[in-house]
């Protein structure tokens, strides 16, 4: 088990409709019939949240007040920090308190523990595998709906950065809008006499020839490269020499990601990261 304590911290003012939806669906209309049906009230239990396979520890601050919230007779101790890389086994939490609360927050607890811990630990593995480049991994607005905020902290406690939260706080001026707008130039000049002066105007182009538009128009402070060839992207930071941040996007696989590191850009954004990640395999031990 390794310990590297994050400098991240999500408030729960950011989870806590989260974890209270989520009980609430679990309960349904009844609550727990099989736990107040079998499990006495009284009765105090010991439990342990453990890793059943290798991976990045993620969102036990969530997990541990899915628990407090069902019941704040629950106390949680945590053995290991988000961004801990642990191994199967080992022990993630402590919970202690009414057993039959422990039962009953124990599904909602490590359904976003373990969905943030996937996040988490497909980000660090493709972070490590560019080790050697100069190019950050960022995720995108392909995230479940409703928990943008935790699939986001998952993403910066594996390592990798943040795209843009949502609509309104940046410019992305995509092929779509391009179209519609009649060009490059013409969306360029929209959006530059619309937003503020700080914010951030990025713009997807397909083409080497809508790069050189952009680059002459020279309104932008991001060019996103989209589904650029290997050979397209070098030319394209050769030619961008700079003057904007580069980002690759498209087709770009856990095994393509190193190749497309090495072309000089500066970012790999990576929707799949958490629209397609497979939740960490956790569990509770009484």
């Amino acid at each position: 088990m390794s310990a590297t304590p994050s400098r991240h911290r999500l408030h729960p003012l950011l989870f806590e409709d989260v974890v209270r939806a989520a009980l609430r669906e679990d309960l349904g209309r009844a609550g727990d019939l099989t736990t107040e049906a079998t499990i006495p009230p009284d009765l105090e239990a010991e439990a342990h949240v453990v890793a059943r396979e290798a991976g990045v520890a993620a969102g036990l601050d969530v997990a541990a007040y899915a628990f407090s919230f069902y019941d704040p007779r629950c106390a949680v101790e945590l053995a290991v920090p988000d961004g801990a890389r642990v191994g199967a086994g080992d022990r993630l939490a402590t919970v202690r308190g009414p057993a039959a609360s422990i039962l009953t927050a124990e599904r909602c607890a490590l359904n976003l523990l373990g969905r943030m811990c996937g996040i988490a630990s497909l980000t660090r593995q493709v972070v490590d595998s560019l080790d050697g480049t100069n190019a950050h991994v960022v995720c995108t607005r392909k995230t479940t709906p409703g928990l943008r905020a935790l699939e986001k902290y998952s993403v910066r406690i594996g390592g990798g950065a943040n795209h843009r939260f949502g609509l309104d706080d940046a410019v992305l001026i995509k092929d779509n809008h391009i179209g519609l707008c009649g060009g490059v130039r013409a969306a360029l000049d929209a959006v530059r006499g619309r937003v503020g002066h700080l914010v951030k105007i990025e713009i997807e182009v397909d083409t080497p020839a809508q790069l050189a538009e952009v680059l002459a128009h020279g309104g932008a402070d991001v060019v996103l490269l989209d589904n650029f060839g290997l050979d397209q992207l070098a030319a394209a930071v050769s030619s961008v020499a700079g003057r904007m941040v580069t980002e690759a996007s498209g087709g770009i696989t856990p095994e393509r990601a190193r190749a497309v590191a090495e072309t000089g850009v500066d970012l790999l954004s990576l929707g799949w990261l958490t629209h397609s990640p497979r939740s960490l395999d956790v569990g509770l031990d009484l």
